[in-house]
Parts: C-alpha cells; sequence; structure tokens
C-alpha cells in the first residue's frame, strides 16, 4: 500500500497500526499541494480501511514541517487556476482529518511551523519534544491563518491564547505547549517522539474498536460544527492574502534576512 506516494510512505507496523511518515527532509517536509493531496489522499486510504485501529504521523530530518512552500504561494499569487488549486488542496486536507476514522497520534521530533503545526494540531493525540517549536507564522509572511489554524489553535488552545500567537507568530516551544494544553505527550528527546508514539497508538489498537471510533466520531462532532463555523470564512480570507503585494515582500524579507515592509496591499 502506498507505493506510489513521493512525499511519504505508509507502514503497517501491525496489530492494526499504520503509520504515515513525511519522507522530503531535503525541503525540511514543507507542504505543496503534491504532499497535501498525498497525506490527505493516505489518510483516507486508512480510514477507508476497517483492519486499520491507529495511525501514527511520523516525519524524517530535523524538522517535522517547515510549513508551506514558498514557490508554491508565489506561484498562487500569478496565477488564479494555481491559487484555486491551492486552497481547494488546504481545504481537502482540513476535511481527511476530520473525517478519518481512526484516532490519529503525531510525532513532533522537531519543528511544526505554519502548515506544518496546524496538522500536527489536528491530531488527536500529539507527542513532541521538548525543545521543538511550534508556530503559525502565516501573519509573519503577510498571510491570514485561513488552512486551518484559526479552527485547531483555538481548539487546542483557548481563544485568547490563540489570538497571541496567531496574531503574532510567535514560537511556542514544546515544554510550553505541554503546560497550555496544545501537546498532550512530552519527551525530552527528538528521537523519542516516535517510539512514545507508537506506543500510544499501540495502546489505541488493542482497545474496543467501536467504542474508540464511536467516542472520536462524537468528539469530531464538536469540531466539525466549529469548522462550519469559520473554515469557509478563513480559507476566503487567506485566498485574498495570497494575491497580495504584501505575502511578495513578506517572502522576500524572509529570504533576505531583512525586517519586512507591509503595504497592506
Amino acid at each position: 500500500m502506498g507505493t506510489e506516494f513521493q512525499g511519504l510512505t505508509l507502514t503497517d507496523r501491525g496489530s492494526g497500526v499504520w503509520e504515515i511518515a513525511l519522507t522530503r527532509p531535503e525541503l525540511r517536509n514543507r507542504f505543496d499541494n503534491l504532499l497535501q493531496v498525498e497525506l490527505a489522499t493516505a489518510l483516507r486510504r486508512l480510514g477507508d480501511d476497517d483492519a486499520v485501529r491507529a495511525i501514527v504521523l511520523g516525519s524524517t530530518g530535523s524538522a517535522f514541517s517547515a510549513g508551506g512552500d514558498f514557490a508554491l504561494m508565489r506561484a498562487a499569487h500569478d496565477d488564479d487556476e494555481v491559487r484555486s488549486e491551492t486552497v481547494a488542496a488546504g481545504r481537502d486536507l482540513l476535511h481527511a482529518f476530520l473525517d478519518v476514522r481512526q484516532p490519529v497520534v503525531v510525532a513532533v521530533q522537531g519543528a511544526a511551523i505554519g502548515l506544518g503545526a496546524t496538522v500536527a494540531l489536528m491530531c488527536d493525540v500529539v507527542v513532541a519534544a521538548r525543545r521543538v517549536k511550534l508556530a503559525d507564522t502565516h501573519v509573519q509572511i503577510g498571510l491570514v491563518a485561513g488552512d486551518g489554524g484559526c479552527l485547531v489553535w483555538p481548539n487546542a488552545a483557548g481563544m485568547l491564547r490563540a489570538k497571541r500567537h496567531l496574531l503574532t507568530g510567535d514560537a511556542l516551544d514544546a515544554e510550553t505547549a505541554y503546560q497550555i494544553g496544545i501537546v498532550t505527550d512530552l519527551v525530552d528527546d527528538p528521537d523519542q517522539a516516535l517510539p512514545c508514539a507508537r506506543m500510544i497508538a499501540e495502546r489505541i489498537a488493542a482497545l474496543p474498536p467501536m467504542a474508540v471510533q464511536g467516542t472520536k466520531k462524537a468528539l469530531n462532532h464538536v469540531v466539525k460544527l466549529r469548522a462550519a463555523e469559520v473554515v469557509d470564512l478563513a480559507f476566503g480570507l487567506e485566498d485574498q492574502t495570497l494575491a497580495s503585494s504584501d505575502l511578495l515582500e513578506g517572502i522576500a524579507a524572509f529570504q533576505e534576512r531583512r525586517a519586512p515592509s507591509f503595504t497592506g496591499r
């Protein structure tokens, strides 16, 4: 299963546990449209399999995911069709997480930035190494946090904490994130994150699947109600900022290591 994927792998770990691994460390596992589509496809494929009882989401390299891809953002700025495809891919990935029946346990061994943080927080259990950083930096480069950030951060941290970090893009270390409820399980070292996630997934997989999946379905019903309130608006606003001059300035300033000069256009 999954040999056709380019940006991830699927592995059967036995006893009902399957593992998804992001496998482009040379790109710091950035989310371009390819990876968004592949991850959504993998989640749906596993979700449709009655033999799958728990899913582990891991990553390779020093970063869990560096977030969005700058080249894609520039292309989306310049081309309406690319922009529509990008927003559609992000929306589909969000719904794939909301719809998957089985619990997803994520192992955050390195920095989770932007969409990378959103993906981590869309999971049901978040295991993270103590010193890694989590941040939604959309606003720092001129984008609305529309690809799920406005849904998952308030759910995990509460509205006031979410505003503090989504409106500034300031990072949290995993230890602080654990204290405020964004991270559920804390480990000391990066190489401990995946084994811990696997252990939790194995524990879940050994439980009665109807009970586990029914409980998740009930909990996700609440999340889906909130998603219906905010997701369309957030993606629509992000679409607008993908076409803005401030986006290009934000990307250029980041790459040139200088202070940006935003104009609001």
